[in-house]
């Protein structure tokens, strides 16, 4: 008696090499459906969340170079008086992005730039608007970045540059002015 494989070259008539060769792919594609199976558990995020809404922030950007801006800068260390990837600090974050996105230059420190910025009200604030706290007392000492439905970007004294929720109550209770430098 032949074996089976024997039979079901002949029936399909296709060499020992070509058989072995259909054998082995359906094995392997056979193997992929059985691996992704397991893995096809969906995880979801809950989008109530604050990184959910940072994320859902930062993807309804309109400029894709500001997107890519700030992607490229997010961890990056703060350091007072820092202006490069080795740790900067507020101001020196806000004229960078000021300069490479919008063309516009602004002073290096957050006190002189808030001094350049028309002011405008929270709810009429637009991507790239400017925003400024005053944490130890009357004089603006923190600057961030606009971006859309209440979150802004800014280097971060202790967690360096990234993606925050203006609504919060730490920085409702510090939020001096915000508005465009135009």
């Amino acid at each position: 008696m032949q074996p089976i494989h024997k039979k079901m070259e002949r029936t399909l008539n296709l060499t020992p090499f070509a058989f072995r060769v259909k054998i082995s792919l359906l094995f392997l594609v056979t193997i992929i459906f059985f691996l992704s199976s397991c893995g096809a558990r969906r995880y979801t995020v809950k989008s109530d969340t604050k990184a959910a809404r940072a994320a859902d922030a930062m993807a309804q950007l309109q400029s894709k170079s500001l997107y890519r801006f700030i992607t490229d800068w997010t961890g990056v260390k703060y350091r007072f008086g820092g202006l490069d990837k080795n740790g900067i600090d507020c101001s020196g974050f806000a004229f960078l992005l000021e300069k490479e996105i919008y063309g516009v230059t602004l002073p290096r420190i957050s006190r002189e730039q808030a001094n350049v910025v028309k002011r405008k009200d929270v709810d009429n604030l637009k991507e790239g608007d400017l925003l400024f706290f005053s944490f130890g007392g009357n004089d603006v000492d923190h600057v961030g970045v606009y971006l859309n439905n209440g979150f802004f970007v800014h280097a971060s004294t202790t967690r360096g540059v990234i993606v925050d929720d203006l609504t919060l109550p730490a920085y409702q209770r510090v939020l001096v002015k915000s508005g465009s430098v135009n």
